[in-house]
């Protein structure tokens, strides 16, 4: 088990379907805990400085999927009205309920009808 496990590179994760990465990750999950059964029974140093990669791999396969996840709900959400609010664009809270252009260039009847005499 723990000859096939070097440490995963992000970028080959990425290639692999959904279900191939659950499946890493259950080898991962199996690997960790068999280094800390290791690691109480007094394993050799090699296993326990293994953990820590094992630990890192499992994190570097929950970010690939949890960002291939957001991406496919991003290009879901595109053509939709109303995004959830994860999906929208974070800015500052001022900025989020700042009047948007179309706002801002809208002018009143009494406002155009001032303006009428003094054409830019």
């Amino acid at each position: 088990l723990s000859s096939n496990m070097a440490k995963v590179k992000a970028k080959e994760l990425r290639g692999k379907k959904k279900d191939e990465l659950v499946k890493q990750l259950d080898e991962l999950k199996n690997e960790l805990a068999t280094l800390r059964v290791a690691k109480v029974t007094g394993g050799a140093a090699s296993k326990l400085s293994k953990i820590r990669v094992v630990r890192k791999s499992i994190a570097r396969v929950l970010t690939v999927m949890h960002q291939t996840q957001k991406e496919n709900l991003r290009k879901f959400y595109k053509t939709k009205r109303h995004k959830p609010k994860d999906l929208r664009p974070k800015k500052t809270r001022a900025m989020r309920r700042a009047l948007n252009s179309y706002e801002l260039s809208i002018k009143t009847a009494k406002q155009q009808r001032k303006e009428r005499p003094y054409p830019v």
